[in-house]
């Protein structure tokens, strides 16, 4: 007999949908044999399916069995098909009515004495069969609802499952309930950095506009205090993009909140010894997102930039201009994996944790530029706002007072992106050149003084851009919203794009 069961399975933060067929046949030695590209956490279901049948009260017969999972083109990886093996299994075996199982679909992993256990992904997987009523591990129902337009059927054991399927019980209901290990994400308050007027001013800019942001600075100057600091700033994400976020954090195994959904913009801060394929995303036998995917929608802090390997930071590239990564492996397709992210990146002038200047730092010329030359000159260019940072004195740091907190410019921050959304409907940082020049015209010293910076050498034509886009930021926030941007405001892009002690990568900016 032939049964049929549809269910998912994950390739990078996408579900795909697989069919589960399962032949048993009197012919042949009794066995069980898997087919469709199956890695080796997925072949191991065939020991823990026989296992939790047995288990949970039911007959293994002393037949050949035959397992496929179409379609075959790419591979199957991990245990979340376990539950729709069984369950085909046991169709294919009589126990199960196969019209019980119509408009179905299975995820779930199986422990050996039967019980049915959550696993990364059911969100995405959900959402590849959206009209399908789903059988569910019941910690996983919050996420599936999420994705799932049919209904959601939580079990916690195969034995109640083939009760409800056969009609000897009713479907048991479970309450969805608050994932153990989910951390609500903690905003730190912007009135606690003291001093730093040109850097906060930097993070206002950078949050009003999505631009990316560059702090160089000694060891104290208070970098990574600014960039925890960028969370708080930014609006809830939209629907859209609140679902895509979720279902990059579901297939990567990450807790979710209570309600499934994630609503408040990401922050991920790999540690500067994260590999290429932590960063990027994908994996040798499993393709996962990576951090910059888990910050989509919001914040990739990069501390200690010098640190990380160059091949790391030029991963980055593809990522910051389109908004995505394709990854590719051998014997698997192509994924796109969404890259969506604001990047703050922070690091020293000098491999000592000098400040730069010829006092204090002990570093010779050729340690600067070996440290410093790891941040290509393309990875910089695309660092909208370079912005040199000190340690804050004395007075300021002891006697200082208090700067505006979070939520005062966190209101000024979201005017300023809902008028350039209804004006051009995007941040002023994605701008292409001709909103550029329909939105964000430079009056004639504006003008004037930019043509000069390009005369010199200052500016590449990347920078001019990014200069533009910046300074019409820098005008929405001083409610010069549909203004010819002015000198001003060009002038004060220009000083926060400075070389900060970077002419060791290269001169233009």
């Amino acid at each position: 007999m032939i049964a049929t069961i549809a269910a998912a399975t994950i390739l990078g933060a996408r579900g795909h949908p697989v069919t589960v067929e399962v032949h048993v046949s009197s012919l042949g030695l009794p066995g069980f044999t898997m087919l469709g590209l199956p890695d080796e956490s997925c072949r191991e279901a065939r020991d823990r399916v026989r296992a939790a049948v047995q288990s949970s009260g039911f007959h293994w017969p002393d037949k050949k069995v035959t397992v496929n999972l179409a379609p075959p083109h790419y591979r199957k990886a991990g245990s979340g098909l376990d539950v729709a093996i069984a369950i085909a299994s046991l169709v294919a075996f009589g126990v199960i009515p196969s019209d019980a199982v119509n408009g179905l679909a299975f995820a779930g992993e199986l422990g050996l004495d039967g019980s049915i256990r959550k696993i990364p992904g059911v969100a995405p997987m959900v959402g590849v069969r959206p009209d399908h009523d789903w059988v569910v591990p019941a910690e996983s129902v919050a996420e599936a609802s999420i994705a799932a337009r049919g209904l959601i059927r939580p079990v916690e054991r195969l034995d109640q499952l083939v009760e409800a399927l056969t009609g000897a019980r009713s479907w048991p209901q479970f309450d969805a309930v608050p994932s153990s290990s989910f951390v609500e994400p903690e905003l730190h308050d912007l009135a606690d950095v003291k001093g730093q007027p040109i850097a906060r001013l930097a993070l206002e800019v950078a949050a009003a506009g999505g631009h990316h942001v560059l702090f160089v600075g000694p060891p104290g100057a208070g970098k990574t205090m600014l960039a925890r600091r960028m969370p708080g700033l930014l609006p809830d994400l939209n629907r859209d993009l609140a679902l895509q976020a979720t279902m990059v954090h579901s297939a990567a195994g990450v807790a979710l909140p209570s309600t499934g959904l994630i609503t408040r913009p990401p922050f991920r801060s790999p540690h500067h010894t994260s590999s290429v394929g932590a960063l990027v995303g994908g994996g040798s036998h499993q393709m996962r997102p990576g951090e910059i995917s888990l910050a989509h929608g919001g914040v990739l802090f990069l501390d200690e930039m010098g640190q990380f390997t160059p091949s790391v930071l030029d991963g980055l590239r593809e990522a910051l201009e389109e908004g995505e990564i394709m990854v590719g492996r051998v014997e698997q397709i192509r994924v796109p994996m969404p890259a969506r992210f604001q990047l703050i990146g922070a690091t020293n002038p000098c491999p000592c944790g000098g400040d730069g200047s010829t006092s204090d730092c002990r570093c010779d010329e050729r340690s600067r530029h070996r440290y410093l030359g790891r941040l290509s000159g393309p990875l910089l260019d695309r660092f909208d706002l370079r912005v040199a940072v000190q340690r804050p004195n004395v007075a300021e740091l002891i006697d200082g007072e208090p700067g505006e907190s979070t939520f005062e410019v966190a209101a000024r921050v979201a005017i300023a992106r809902r008028v350039a959304i209804e004006r051009g409907g995007v941040l002023n940082a994605a701008l292409d050149e001709g909103g550029l020049n329909e939105l964000a015209p430079l009056d004639a010293s504006a003008s004037s003084l930019i043509r000069g910076e390009i005369e010199r050498g200052r500016l590449t034509g990347r920078g001019y851009h990014r200069v533009r886009r910046v300074a019409r930021t820098l005008a929405d926030l001083a409610g010069e919203y549909n203004d010819d941007i002015s000198e001003g405001h060009v002038a004060a892009a220009l000083s926060m794009r400075a070389r900060v002690g970077l002419s060791a990568v290269g001169s233009a900016t």
